[in-house]
């Protein structure tokens, strides 16, 4: 666990202040099964493996707990949770009211060529991991997708309000990559998606935005049952809206 968290830490953007990092870093290791669902983190463990004091290392644990992610036992230590399924369907359905409103006011106002050209760009870049199978590289570049696509149509505060609520709706969708949900259909999609925004199509965007956001519904039945460990037991509810 120690030699790859230093990794990450050690690609983590250098501009980031020090306590924003430590917290990025255990997210994005969390987000990608380096720390996997009921493993406990030890404050001093991390610490020195950032050469850094234990109360920032504390601090993101706290913030970790808000996002869903950890588990702070008293007495008794932290550990990453389980993925909740209930979690993961509420998420998607606020990212779904949040990024489909923000592809429609890009296809009504239109973006900047400059955008235009970026979101183009990072599609390419994309294409570029399928081959070497590359899934972590992806998995940034759909980040930046989305990111460009709120940021350069002047929602940033709709970008802030997705990356809240969902930390769990990423661990499911970095477990789909590949074998779930192959990457050159979230390719095509995001393609979809840019041509009805630089159309003009309000209503081509809405549907080619929904049935992306949507994937993740079908792929989650799937991951449950190849990664029981993984998910927390869903109520018959959250099953529901996950078959649904």
């Amino acid at each position: 666990m120690t030699a790859d968290l230093i990794a990450l830490w050690d690609d983590a953007q250098s501009e980031s202040n020090m306590r924003q990092r430590i917290y990025d870093v255990l997210r994005q290791s969390i987000i990608r099964m380096t720390l996997a669902p009921g493993q406990a983190l030890s404050e001093k463990e991390i610490a020195d493996a950032f050469s850094v004091s234990r109360q920032p290392v504390r601090e993101a644990f706290i913030r970790l707990s808000e996002a869903g992610l950890v588990e702070i036992r008293p007495q008794r230590g932290t550990y990453v949770v389980q993925i909740s399924q209930t979690a993961v369907t509420e998420a998607r359905f606020v990212r779904e009211a949040v990024e489909v409103s923000v592809a429609c006011s890009a296809a009504e106002q239109g973006l900047d060529d400059k955008v235009l050209y970026e979101l183009r760009d990072l599609i390419e870049r994309q294409k570029r991991c399928i081959e070497p199978a590359d899934h972590d590289r992806f998995f940034e570049l759909d980040e930046a997708f989305h990111r460009t696509l709120s940021l350069g149509s002047g929602h940033d505060a709709a970008w802030r309000v997705t990356q809240e609520v969902k930390a769990q709706l990423d661990r499911v969708r970095y477990l789909s990559l590949p074998e779930t949900t192959p990457l050159p259909k979230l390719i095509e999609q995001h393609s979809q998606i840019l041509d009805a925004i630089a159309a003009r199509d309000i209503k081509a965007t809405r549907g080619h935005m929904q049935a992306h956001l949507r994937e993740i519904l079908r792929s989650l039945p799937d991951l449950t049952e190849r990664f029981p460990d993984m998910f927390a037991a869903a109520s018959s509810a959250a099953r529901k809206r996950a078959s649904g």
